[in-house]
């Protein structure tokens, strides 16, 4: 089938729109190549994409309405895979318009085009963000998540009301997916992994937040994505026991879904930078500072609803996984260890 992939050039978009090709999809891959972090990035991942037969590529803005009607009235797509965003916690508070131009406004536009399209399905990336001040653990989408800490898990909680919105007034199936710190080859240069890794490498300290009491539900890329392909090939269906009087957040009457997709394994910061240490071969100085704005002591996600759907359940080690991106940092940036 014909998927549109937005962020088809970032970190998951990438890893997804391969998966896609690989099974013998037809991918359209979007993405704007903003400057956030290192465009060269961004198009060594696309140079990987062109090379597969069924992929072709469109730069546009996720904000520009006229671009985007036009790319679905022409296209007429399939399904929709929408992980195009402005991304990061602490950059939204420094450049909130950024974020609404884009996981807002963009959203909402491709909302459009799957509305004018009739497209089948669209799943679309939300974060663990959204959880904010919530501190009842596991994580769970059962649970209400209206307290988000920074403007970035606003706008995309956001999203998930807009796609509910949607799903109620013109039937169109939704699914959002939670992500819990996804990380691996290909990876962003300003997530934890990425930043530590080259500082140890060239002999600089590392920055370690919350004094290092961090813990996180640390997610592989390739689980991520056997996790975006199944919820796309399984539409969002009504829940016919869905009760006003005691409304689920993470279903609804309308063909609406909201999963959240972690490794449900809770790691300790300080063990995570050991293992990156172990696969570097070299110690770590690190800067023992306090916790950021927007920033989230844990996370822990409930996977039960993944499990029961999809029969999903992520389960890379970070043992397997870290080692995985230190081996393709080192080629591909020419480190050696």
């Amino acid at each position: 089938m014909k998927v549109l992939v937005t962020g088809a050039a970032g970190f998951i978009g990438f890893h997804t729109a391969r998966r896609l090709l690989a099974r013998g999809d037809q991918v359209v891959g979007l993405d704007n190549l903003n400057d956030y972090y290192d465009v060269r990035l961004k198009e060594a991942r696309l140079a990987q994409l062109g090379n597969a037969p069924g992929f072709r590529f469109v730069r546009l803005e996720l904000a520009d309405e006229t671009a985007i009607t036009a790319l679905f009235a022409r296209e007429r797509f399939a399904r929709v895979v929408h992980l195009g965003a402005q991304a990061g916690v602490r950059y939204s508070l420094e450049a909130p318009h950024a974020y609404v131009r884009s996981n807002v406004t963009g959203t909402l536009n491709v909302l459009e085009g799957c509305r004018l399209s009739g497209i089948e399905h669209l799943v679309y990336a939300s974060t663990s963000s959204v959880y904010g001040a919530n501190t009842h653990m596991p994580f769970s989408v059962h649970r209400p998540a209206d307290h988000p800490l920074s403007l970035y898990a606003a706008t995309k909680r956001a999203n998930e009301l807009m796609a509910h919105s949607y799903s109620a007034l013109f039937g169109i199936p939704t699914t959002g997916l939670r992500f819990f710190t996804v990380y691996g080859p290909w990876g962003r240069p300003d997530m934890a992994l990425f930043l530590f890794t080259r500082n140890i490498l060239e002999r600089k300290p590392i920055d370690v937040f919350n004094y290092g009491h961090h813990r996180r539900d640390f997610t592989y890329i390739e689980d991520i994505v056997e996790g975006v392909v199944r919820t796309l090939d399984k539409p969002a269906a009504a829940d016919p026991h869905w009760e006003s009087d005691a409304p689920d957040p993470a279903t609804s009457r309308a063909p609406y879904r909201l999963y959240n997709i972690g490794n449900h394994q809770p790691v300790e910061l300080m063990r995570y930078i050991e293992v990156i240490e172990e696969c570097l071969g070299r110690k770590a100085e690190k800067n023992l500072l306090p916790l950021q704005p927007g920033d989230v002591p844990e996370t822990f996600a409930d996977i039960e609803d993944l499990v029961h759907d999809v029969g999903y359940r992520p389960a890379t080690p970070i043992e397997v996984g870290v080692k995985r991106f230190v081996d393709w940092f080192c080629e591909y940036y020419g480190y050696s260890r």
